[in-house]
């Protein structure tokens, strides 16, 4: 049931967010003083409309996105006589500029103010802490056994009898370990190097409550299955205490003024990350075609708004509001950047023309001529017809692998 409430509240996330990058478009026109004949929200029949000033606003049945209409788009829209003053090609180009990217600014401010939102509530994602080191600070004492099987190494449990060698030496849970056997140990991995190599009575400097103990311990070795290069496992006989660590903190919690500054630097991130899946885009889809075929799917392949709604719907089943949150973030932060390109239908194409107009009228008054008017778009209809055919033919394939072979990140 958590499951498809999930996916259900991440749908309509989507479709909120779209609908808000129809309403930017209709805000920033409205504020130049453009003509906004219909703001709705949705598709097909309608539910229900107003009229408020000279703008219709409704609701459609289908509840994908929505539309602006906005009079005189391009020059080649019909407009009334009354229209006419206030068509947008009329407007000077900057203005033009700031209405057609207001849409995918809209998204970037929905994506800043959920990540906003979790950095001062549940917390964002501390890169820099995912890289940094463990530290050697017991979290837990066990026993130390032998383990020469993933099956074996996956079993916690300790077997009668077996040794119980830090909890006997007295190590507890919160001491950091210093050193051992003499060797400097600032991070979890060196005190496992040193311990591995250990055997018999080892002497471990610890510091507990801001005291250094001396301790002894008697270091057992065990036949344990340990990494032996890239990708490889043998099994060797090591010295073990049988302690675990504590567990890295990877996220990061901030006051409301902090906040500000430390999701200013994540959603850069988030930008640069976007940027490689774009960059990465085309070269993945064969991936996601041998997907559809029986192959496995790679979860680094582009997903649907199907596939990003059953990721968002198994995150809520596990109780994982925050990778809900950022996939939603990450969502705008893509559909954001990707209608800036400039390809046509998308609005980075009709500001890529808008601003080869102003471009070519510079050029051609610095040869005393007049200004070439606006581009015929008929001209480009062609172009535009192939980027919508590989545009649907994408958006059908990744739903069809979407359905047949999802994305999985919960294994």
């Amino acid at each position: 049931m958590v499951f498809i409430l999930g996916i259900v509240l991440f749908a309509l996330g989507i479709c909120l967010s779209v609908a808000l990058h129809e309403a930017g478009h209709m805000w920033a026109a409205k504020a130049f003083g453009m003509k906004v004949r219909r703001f709705f929200v949705g598709y097909g029949p309608t539910v229900f409309s107003f009229r408020r000033g000279d703008t219709e606003y409704g609701l459609k049945w289908i509840p994908l996105g929505g539309f602006c209409d906005i009079a005189g788009m391009t020059a080649l829209d019909e407009v009334t006589p009354e229209e006419s003053k206030r068509a947008m090609w009329r407007f000077k180009t900057w203005k033009r500029t700031v209405v057609m990217a207001a849409g995918s600014v809209t998204h970037f401010i929905l994506g800043f103010i959920i990540l906003y939102l979790m950095a001062v509530t549940m917390g964002l994602p501390n890169p820099d802490a995912a890289k940094a080191p463990t530290e050697p600070v017991i979290s837990a004492t066990s026993c130390a056994r032998a383990a020469t099987t993933v099956e074996q190494l996956n079993d916690k449990s300790c077997p009668p009898g077996a040794p119980t060698p830090a909890q006997t030496a007295g190590i507890q849970a919160g001491d950091r370990i210093l050193s051992v056997a003499g060797k400097p140990t600032p991070a979890w991995t060196d005190m496992l190097a040193a311990v591995q190599v250990a055997g018999g009575p080892t002497p471990f400097v610890v510091e507990r409550n801001g005291q250094r103990l001396n301790l002894t311990v008697d270091v057992p070795r065990v036949q344990r299955l340990v990494a032996d290069g890239e990708n490889k496992t043998t099994v060797k006989d090591v010295g073990m205490i049988g302690a675990s660590p504590v567990p890295k903190s990877v996220v990061a919690t901030y006051g409301p003024v902090d906040a500000i500054g430390a999701t200013f630097d994540f959603t850069g991130t988030m930008f640069s990350e976007t940027a490689k899946r774009l960059i990465e885009f085309p070269s993945r889809m064969p991936a996601v075609v041998e997907s559809i075929f029986g192959g496995e799917r790679d979860p680094n392949t582009p997903v649907s708004v199907v596939g990003a709604s059953r990721i968002g719907g198994e995150a809520a089943e596990r109780g994982l509001w925050e990778v809900f949150l950022l996939l939603l973030a990450s969502l705008n932060f893509f559909i954001g950047v990707f209608n800036l390109l400039p390809l046509l239908p998308l609005d980075g194409g009709h500001i890529a023309v808008v601003w080869y107009e102003r471009v070519r009228d510079w050029f051609r008054k610095l040869r005393g001529k007049a200004a070439g008017g606006p581009v015929d778009y008929t001209k480009l209809s062609a172009v535009t017809l192939v980027l919508v055919f590989i545009g649907g033919a994408v958006t059908l394939l990744t739903i069809t692998a979407d359905i047949v072979n999802p994305v999985k990140l919960f294994q």
